[in-house]
């Protein structure tokens, strides 16, 4: 029986997932104070909520996750995060050599890396991002190779199984893969299942697989998974990245670069 005054444990679930809410993350320590209760408590009560598919715990804590399917056009991402993809752009490039085959996966992040190729010599793209193959398009060393398929118009990129069998005839030195959501338990995902299924043909014909994301992405799921995060070499993002995820990236024998 509860003590007067004592919440049950679905108001105090309730309450934790008000606090995630509003702050996007919590903690152990502050929500046993706050709640007048065991922190062995509040560990329970975050592994049954994230049973429910309701956060993603993380060291001390938890995240909020965010909703899936939410797919954004060129247009929003370009408002966001410019200057850390900017960043991450540039590192991205600093990897390829002349004369390199490398994929440039669509996404905003990806066209940053298009952008900084002017300095390589003889290089060849394959690339299903129309806005990419753009803005290569006046690069006189650069090979450029597109697969057939359907547009997908938020994001510029070609899909379906004519994309698909067009990539089968390939092989890549590098593959510089986009994503929405970056989880170390979870692993990679998209908005968009057709997208993510050319993206595991993508990695299936690629020596290198690095992603490129900055660290809003991270503990975020979205609708479509693509790969595990055992199933990539690198990762390039910003300063933003929790700590404890690197540490777990750099465990699993995965490059972090922070650019």
């Amino acid at each position: 029986m509860r003590k007067a005054g004592e919440i049950s444990t679905v108001q105090r679930r309730v309450l934790i997932l008000n606090k995630l809410e509003a702050n996007g993350q919590v903690d152990v320590l502050s929500l046993s104070k706050a709640l007048n209760v065991s922190e062995v408590t509040i560990r329970n009560d975050l592994k049954r909520l994230e049973e429910k598919n309701a956060l993603i715990r993380a060291r001390g804590g938890a995240f909020k996750i965010e909703r899936v399917g939410m797919d954004f056009t060129l247009s929003d991402k370009n408002k966001q995060h410019n200057e850390q993809k900017r960043r991450i752009g540039k590192a991205a490039a600093g990897l390829i050599e002349e004369g390199d085959t490398i994929i440039l996966d669509s996404g905003t992040t990806t066209l940053e890396i298009a952008r900084n190729l002017a300095g390589i010599g003889e290089l060849t793209v394959i690339t299903n991002a129309l806005n990419i193959a753009n803005q290569l398009a006046e690069h006189p060393k650069v090979n450029i190779i597109i697969p057939g398929g359907f547009l997908r118009k938020n994001s510029l990129s070609l899909i379906g199984t004519t994309a698909e069998e067009s990539f089968k005839n390939y092989f890549c030195d590098k593959l510089f893969l986009a994503v929405d959501g970056f989880s170390v338990n979870y692993g990679l995902s998209t908005p968009n299942v057709e997208e993510a299924h050319l993206n595991r043909m993508m990695m299936s014909i690629s020596k290198q697989v690095i992603v490129v994301a900055d660290s809003s992405k991270f503990h975020k799921r979205s609708f479509a998974f693509i790969a595990p995060i055992a199933d990539i070499d690198a990762l390039i993002t910003d300063n933003g990245i929790p700590v404890e995820d690197q540490k777990k990236l750099e465990g699993a024998g995965i490059k972090v670069i922070i650019a």
